[in-house]
């Protein structure tokens, strides 16, 4: 029985994925308000659902081919990886459209979970480019 190496692609894709996990809970948005208090949000609010569970897929990807028997699994492509990537990706960036719309977006200081997670996802789009471009081990 052979086991498959972790890889780069597959460890990038797995510090990116933790990161935008770690980012999810911190503030997203900020509003300011005269004489109340500011109003703010997390990821776990509109699209960020979805970046979440992608993260979550992306991981359990990771895991899968190290829990078969056979050190390999038919689902762990790096097809699957971009298709996952491109999800959560797309609705980070449509979450940040949205929250620009009524002004929400702050600094790092302010609303550090969204530039967490945005942090963890260019890692995930920097890994799975690295996943197309490996060459398959021979077992």
């Amino acid at each position: 029985m052979t086991r498959r190496a972790l890889g780069r692609g597959r460890l990038l894709v797995s510090v990116g994925a933790i990161l935008a996990l770690v980012g999810m809970v911190p503030a997203w948005w900020l509003v300011e308000r005269t004489n109340l208090p500011a109003l703010s949000g997390n990821g776990f609010q509109g699209p960020g659902i979805v970046v979440f569970l992608a993260t979550l897929a992306l991981l359990a990807l990771i895991v899968l081919p190290f829990a078969s028997r056979d050190g390999d699994s038919s689902i762990s492509t790096p097809s699957v990886f971009v298709i996952v990537a491109v999800a959560a990706i797309g609705a980070f960036l449509w979450r940040v459209y949205e929250i620009s719309q009524f002004g929400g977006l702050a600094l790092p200081q302010q609303a550090p979970g969204l530039w967490l997670t945005g942090l963890g996802l260019l890692a995930i789009a920097w890994g799975v480019g690295s996943l197309l471009t490996e060459r398959p081990t021979a077992y």
